[in-house]
């Protein structure tokens, strides 16, 4: 879509600039979000502000990490910069190619020592297929491992790599330390202020394209909600105009033209919602009022209704069942527990995450929830947990399908950075789940760079081995990169389990007896049921054991009799860990406050058993 003045469309309005800032998870793009806003004058001088204020959720402040793409506005000179902090992790993937669609430039930002990674690679594809011009900051610019002409390099090539049109080769590069509030564009001289970089974005960002004369445009790219004004779709008006009281009609998704009135319009001031009487073309605005409204739908005039196409997004790559929690402790902690509940809250996440899809399967209790990846899916349970719903999940499974009469699986492309002494395990690792080692990098850091091509399968449970393996010190990042034939079978999980063989609560003796057999998961006290895991069988069976058995007492009087028993303490499961870790016979059982791992069948004598 060119944006340029010359176009026919025209310039819908000079004032305006709208940009997505792009990055890989972690590079800082949240942290330079803040600076902008207090450089701009957003916030008084007095008024407290929290760090990364775009991370608004708690599981965003938790992990660190940006999971919903969010819009803020502020003012420079006599302009209103319309800015989108976007998620950095390729399983929030749908949420930048759903941002891309309202913004005229992208601001790419690269960390100075780590370089461009693989989530890099994928935002900047989708904003050079839309033809977007990108701003190139180099962040953490003071770190001390700083590497800033060889990543400039890398970028360049990246841009080579992915068909960048000549004209967005051409781009304006900028040094910067975001946490400092500073920007420059030698390295060599530190920046005062981020002064240079308000200014590119005014040069270098065109004005948004269209006419406020034509028929209204709008394309839905976002959505919340409000207990008193229901459904609020936010989205950037292409063509047209918009008042309060109009008339619009809504193109839905399968063709139908449904008219309704506009009862509130709000634009974006810093990091509120103000509202507004009026909206003209290249505003990006939220509309309230409007029922049933869902992602990708356009708003449109109501006499010459034009839809704009819906948008794109890549297809989910990893499912899982989610089901109603059946264990013996169903129901004593969470408050949603019914098939009913869960199935309502699922159909809530639809509504605004357009990278996921909910399929029906032979049971009524339980539904197949298909995502991009493993942590999208992690973060969904997590965040239902949160709300009080019980359930219970299965172990990630890879989705296939047919081309040409070949069974094709998705594969990802996974890069690692490692210490020296590690790489060699984690080649082998990386092996075993039929990696291929495309390419090796050593910058003469004491670190090294691993490329692979992996089948996504390879991957599940991955994550928390590799971190075994090089002692916490290695750092993973993969996405998805194309489709494959089947690469044959992967050696699941090598341990078996050690499950309870009945109910009770886990006393101290039977744990301290335990001990030897494997890892134990649980504390003395912890209430368990038959058929729930408790530890991790240090060989490759399954183990039935009673850890509820207490010591006899005896009538013996000896000085040694009742010495303290000394337990290890146990390995606690986050979440991810839990799902990583079960085999395709088990099930990761949530609630709000316990995460317990089971087997899907509970009474010992119906399981299969496993031979040594």
């Amino acid at each position: 879509m060119s944006s340029t003045a010359e176009s026919p469309r025209g310039v819908a309005n000079p004032l305006r600039r709208n940009v997505a800032i792009i990055a890989h998870v972690d590079h800082g793009k949240t942290t330079l979000v803040d600076a902008l806003l207090r450089q701009s004058g957003t916030f008084r001088s007095n008024e407290r502000v929290a760090e990364r204020v775009m991370d608004n959720t708690d599981l965003e402040r938790e992990r660190g990490i940006t999971i919903l793409a969010k819009n803020t506005a502020i003012h420079y000179r006599d302009l209103l910069i319309n800015i989108v902090d976007t998620p950095g992790h390729a399983d929030f993937g749908g949420e930048v190619e759903r941002t891309l669609t309202m913004v005229d430039g992208v601001m790419l930002l690269v960390d100075a020592s780590e370089g461009p990674l693989p989530q890099t690679r994928f935002v900047l594809r989708k904003a050079l297929e839309r033809g977007l011009p990108p701003i190139v900051v180099v962040n953490k610019i003071d770190r001390p491992d700083a590497r800033p002409q060889e990543v400039l390099n890398e970028i360049y090539d990246l841009f080579i790599d992915l068909d960048a049109a000549e004209e967005q080769l051409e781009f304006p590069v900028f040094y910067t330390n975001a946490k400092a509030g500073t920007a420059s564009v030698d390295p060599d001289v530190p920046g005062t202020d981020l002064q240079p970089l308000f200014e590119a974005i005014v040069s270098h960002v065109p004005p948004p394209a269209g006419s406020p004369d034509a028929p209204l445009q709008m394309l839905v790219a976002n959505l919340d909600s409000s207990d008193y004004l229901g459904r609020i779709a936010i989205g950037r008006l292409f063509n047209g105009r918009v008042r309060i009281g109009d008339q619009v009609a809504v193109c839905k998704l399968d063709g139908r033209v449904q008219a309704t009135k506009v009862t509130k319009l709000f634009a974006f001031e810093g990091l509120k919602r103000v509202e507004i009487a009026e909206a003209a073309a290249g505003d990006i605005i939220c509309l309230a009022g409007i029922e049933d409204i869902t992602i990708g739908e356009s708003v449109t005039d109501v006499e010459h209704p034009q839809p704009i196409p819906p948008i794109a997004v890549d297809e989910p790559t990893v499912s899982m069942i989610f089901g109603v929690n059946t264990s013996p402790m169903a129901g004593r902690e969470g408050t949603y527990v019914t098939s009913r509940n869960l199935r309502d809250r699922l159909a809530r996440e639809l509504l605004g995450n357009v990278s996921i899809r909910v399929e029906d399967t032979d049971s009524p209790e339980q539904v197949k929830v298909v995502g991009r990846g493993e942590l999208q899916l992690a973060i969904l349970i997590e965040m239902m947990r949160r709300e009080g719903y019980e359930l219970q999940v299965s172990r990630p499974e890879i989705v296939t399908k047919e081309i040409d009469g070949v069974r094709v699986e998705p594969v990802e492309e996974l890069v690692i950075d490692v210490p020296e002494e590690h790489q060699g395990t984690v080649i082998a690792e990386a092996g075993e789940r039929r990696g291929t080692l495309t390419k090796m990098v050593n910058h003469g850091s004491g670190r090294v760079r691993l490329e692979f091509r992996i089948p996504a399968r390879g991957l599940i449970g991955f994550r928390s081995k590799f971190l075994t393996d090089t002692k916490g010190t290695g750092i993973m990042n993969h996405i998805f990169a194309d489709w494959e034939p089947w690469h044959g079978a992967i050696p699941s999980r090598a341990t078996g389990a050690l499950v309870a063989d009945r109910p009770g609560p886990a006393t101290a003796y039977a744990i301290y007896n335990l001990q030897e057999r494997g890892e134990i998961f649980i504390e003395p006290a912890t209430p368990v049921y038959e058929g729930m895991i408790i530890g991790e069988n240090s060989r490759t069976n399954d183990m039935d054991v009673n850890v509820t058995k207490e010591k006899k007492q005896t009538n013996m009087r000896a000085s040694t009799a009742d010495e303290a028993i000394r337990l290890i303490p146990p390995r606690r499961l986050s979440l991810e860990q839990a799902i990583e870790f079960i085999n395709d016979d088990e099930l990761v059982e949530v609630t709000p406050s316990s995460i317990r791992l089971r087997k899907k069948i509970l009474a010992g004598n119906m399981r299969p058993r496993k031979s040594d």
